[in-house]
């Protein structure tokens, strides 16, 4: 009971420091650093020629920071065959435009379902699909380890977020697949957390730079979609307060910025006036304008290959938006 009242105390203080913190805001017209994600499978999902979206994305809006995934269904589509083309060709398309690359690699990773798995992985015991994934991951790492282009490896996605189609989660292997990265290269290891649902601590102290994601808008099947009220100050003390546990020396980034609709239905199978109903330009603009108050230096927008499949789609305002962002920040 003790050890109860005592840990309420504590979350008390903490609520109380975040609330108290969230008044700050920071200066939006400070330098800012802006990336995208891609994932070729959500651009395939869209129907887009992804080999002629990508390099619109690197040209176009002139990104000059990405995070690329290295999904294991298709990296290792066989077991032990491994088949690194179409990564290959992101990332040497990012190399030739001195693009900087976080590299995703795990078995949970961006875009539904959350977690990615090889069929021929799918029934194999705990024990056999770990040391399979772990085998995975030291391909990818050997394989590009010497690729300068690359900058940081982000070891799965989110891991202590319980949301997708997901088996339940072992910290002390996220640990071993963090170990195995550390063996192989000496680059910087990303770990992320929900920036509305997560206390970041335990993601951030396993990091070397840590990454919080940021939505504005979602969808509870309860509720429908709504807009979490949460004033922007909330995450520059959510940092304050996870780096007082796990150090101040270490980056702080926002590896995943809502820059597309969240409801019910998957993307693909809306109509695209359904999804510019869920999130409108205003309501994309309104979030940027949020994100710069937040503080951080370094944000990764979500939702590229939706621009781009609005772009071809009759609407290019929000394609149009971005690439003014990158040219006035």
């Amino acid at each position: 009971m003790k050890k109860f009242f005592t840990l309420l105390i504590i979350l008390g203080i903490i609520v109380g420091a975040l609330f108290y913190l969230s008044r700050e805001t920071a200066d939006p017209n400070r330098e800012i650093k802006w990336g995208v994600t891609f994932s070729k499978p959500f651009a395939q999902k869209l129907n887009l020629d992804w080999k002629k979206a990508y390099p619109e994305i690197l040209d176009d809006l002139k990104i000059k920071q990405i995070r690329l995934v290295a999904y294991w269904p298709e990296v290792e589509p066989q077991k032990d065959t491994f088949d690194f083309n179409d990564l290959d060709w992101q990332i040497n398309e990012a190399a030739k435009r001195n693009v900087k690359i976080i590299l995703a690699v795990g078995l949970r990773l961006p875009r539904w379902p959350e977690c990615h798995v090889p069929e021929w992985s799918k029934n194999q015991e705990t024990e056999a699909a770990n040391s399979e994934r772990l085998a995975y991951i030291e391909a990818v790492i050997n394989r590009y380890k010497n690729n300068s282009a690359i900058f940081a490896w982000q070891v799965e996605n989110e891991p202590f977020l319980k949301f997708g189609d997901c088996p339940a989660y072992d910290s002390s292997f996220l640990d071993k697949e963090i170990e195995k990265v550390r063996v192989l290269d000496k680059r910087p290891i990303i770990i992320t957390d929900s920036g509305e649902l997560s206390i970041w601590i335990k993601a951030a102290k396993r990091a070397d730079i840590f990454g919080t994601t940021m939505y504005r808008w979602v969808w509870h099947d309860w509720v429908g979609s709504y807009k979490y009220p949460i004033p922007a100050g909330f995450f520059r003390a959510k940092e304050r307060i996870a780096r007082f546990f796990v150090g101040q020396e270490k980056p702080f980034i926002v590896i995943e910025l809502q820059g597309e609709p969240w409801g019910k239905k998957q993307i693909y199978e809306m109509t695209p006036d359904e999804q510019i109903e869920l999130f409108s330009l205003n309501e994309f603009q309104k979030t940027i304008d949020y994100a710069k108050k937040t503080g951080f230096s370094e944000y990764y927008l979500w939702g590229v290959e939706w621009w781009n499949y609005l772009k071809q789609n009759g609407h290019e305002e929000y394609w149009e938006y971005v690439k003014a962002l990158q040219n006035t920040d």
